[in-house]
């Protein structure tokens, strides 16, 4: 079993699984997390973001272009695979991405405005480890953002194919848990909304924001799938200021 949660898309089939998937028109990503993650974020034009876990860095080019205007973006990645598709998506704009583990990038001091991640922090056994260096990268009264698959989702056992039950269990019970997905095995860290609050506390942060994924309406084309989403959060969303 793989130590990092990145391994997972170094898996060539798994990787082209992943990238397949992020094509369909309504994906759980660009219809439920994105729009939540936008408007946490709010402007950040003219702003320093450091983006942990940046994938394929499509999120970062989209914050630096002309309708975001943020000042510089850096994307941390640990896949080879999302490593060498962030350059490619990122290359000539005012980005940089380096190819490391987020729980061991050497983060410089007071040197971010924005610290975001998206559905990257729950591969992270020790989160409070992490926070820490989030804290002390970002500048006074700099902000972190983040989003991770929901608890309630951690905590099930998750079988292939589209989800028709969830049953929550050992909720505080918190630890890595195998999933199945894609056609592949992949550990996700279960912990608690609580811990995940506390922990942003622990670090010195002032919690602003905790959001969970309901779906809007608008950004949905079927029905039907717009009803699914309300049955279950897939995704828990915090927001939290130096």
């Amino acid at each position: 079993m793989s130590e990092h949660g990145s391994d997972f898309y170094d898996n060539d089939a798994n990787f082209e699984k992943y990238m397949e998937r992020r094509q369909w028109q309504e994906n759980a990503n660009d219809t439920l997390e994105k729009p939540i993650m936008l408007e946490l974020m709010g402007d950040v034009a003219g702003k320093s973001i450091l983006d942990l876990g940046c994938g394929d860095a499509r999120f970062g080019a989209e914050l630096i272009g002309s309708e975001h205007r943020a000042s510089d973006y850096t994307g941390i990645e640990g896949s080879g695979n999302m490593f060498r598709t962030a350059l490619e998506t990122v290359k000539g704009k005012n980005a940089q991405i380096e190819q490391a583990f987020m729980e061991d990038w050497t983060y410089p001091l007071n040197q971010y405005d924005l610290v975001m991640s998206r559905l990257a922090i729950h591969y992270v056994e020790d989160v409070d480890h992490l926070f820490l260096n989030v804290h002390n990268t970002l500048k006074e009264n700099g902000r972190f953002i983040f989003s991770v698959e929901h608890p309630v989702i951690t905590s099930t056992l998750q079988p292939s194919g589209t989800r028709t039950n969830w049953i929550v269990d050992q909720y505080f019970v918190e630890g890595y848990r195998e999933q199945q997905w894609l056609g592949g095995s992949v550990k996700k860290m279960h912990r608690s909304i609580e811990s995940y609050y506390m922990a942003l506390q622990k670090a010195g942060f002032h919690v602003e924001h905790l959001r969970e994924s309901a779906p809007q309406r608008e950004h949905f084309v079927n029905e039907e799938t717009y009803l699914r989403r309300q049955r279950i959060p897939l995704f828990l969303f915090l927001s939290a200021r130096k």
